[in-house]
């Protein structure tokens, strides 16, 4: 369900063309409409106020001007775990490092210019 806060990405025509926050969600005269207040997220910001059916805002296509439209939350994806499945914590500690090769800038300076 979307709500305050949430990011949505915005399509038109069936092609994603931008990102926006919801900023309000306030109910309509009209039963099960509601004014969508959007953040566009892009440069210069701007603040825009939709008026649409709930299931509009849940994703169903809707039109404006003729052109198909749609309202799709975005959900962040999640980070993947750092440590392996077969490993604890501290078994990964212990692992020795490979030791890294130091490159002196000043021994390349001196092979290069002879």
């Amino acid at each position: 369900m979307t709500q305050v806060n949430d990011i949505v990405m915005i399509y038109f025509e069936d092609d994603p063309v931008g990102f926006a926050r919801v900023e309000d969600i306030s109910p309509d005269i009209k039963k099960d409409w509601y004014h969508i207040k959007l953040l566009m997220l892009q440069i210069p910001l701007q603040n825009i106020t939709w008026i649409l059916k709930g299931d509009y805002i849940e994703g169903a296509e809707f039109t404006m001007n003729g052109n198909r439209m749609r309202l799709e939350k975005v959900v962040a994806p999640e980070e993947p775990d750092k440590t392996d499945p077969g490993e604890t914590p501290e078994e990964e500690k212990e692992k020795p490092s490979k030791p890294g090769k130091v490159i002196s800038f000043t021994d390349r300076k001196k092979n290069n210019n002879l």
